[in-house]
């Protein structure tokens, strides 16, 4: 089982290495399947919190959070859109065998069970090597080392490593 996982400190510097560890890795034509983050400019009056994902290896985006007004101190996060990208990801992994499969984070859902947790299994039955940010709170982590029965590997915090890392466990 190849399983690597990293983690950053600071607001969005995850989901930056890995996003850009994806687009390198794809510069390089290696075929990924998966989620990444679309990195973009929040305006001064948004809630910094409005996330957009790209499923791999497509150009489509789905925007995986959703409005919830100001003042609001709720969970973000569009179950039934966190659904469509979880669909859109297993039906690319379908009959299709990626190099690389990368989930831009093991979150709350996957933490639950649910999110993209069956896709990070059938890419792993596959033999389909596995990139996933981990951030957020302690009991992701804890979920996330229990559903690796803590073999996962931690990277190091560069975009050249991670790269370097999944080039050698993909074998490209």
């Amino acid at each position: 089982m190849n399983i690597g996982a990293v983690g950053a400190e600071g607001r969005g510097e995850t989901d930056r290495l890995i996003s850009q560890a994806a687009l390198e890795l794809e510069r390089r034509g290696l075929r990924l399947s998966g989620i990444i983050k679309v990195l973009q400019d929040m305006p001064d009056d948004s809630h910094q919190c409005d996330m957009d994902v790209r499923v791999l290896p497509s150009q489509n985006t789905i925007r995986i959070t959703q409005s919830l007004g100001h003042g609001s101190n709720g969970c973000r996060l569009n179950p039934a859109a966190i659904a469509d990208a979880v669909g859109a990801v297993e039906a690319s992994l379908d009959g299709q065998k990626p190099d690389v499969f990368v989930l831009n984070k093991f979150g709350p859902e996957e933490a639950e069970g649910r999110g993209f947790r069956a896709a990070i299994a059938a890419a792993l039955e596959q033999g389909i090597p596995v990139l996933v940010g981990m951030s957020g709170g302690q009991a992701n982590k804890v979920a996330f080392a229990d559903f690796t029965a803590g073999m996962a590997e931690s990277l190091p915090i560069s975009v050249d490593e991670i790269v370097t890392w999944c080039l050698k466990v993909s074998r490209k």
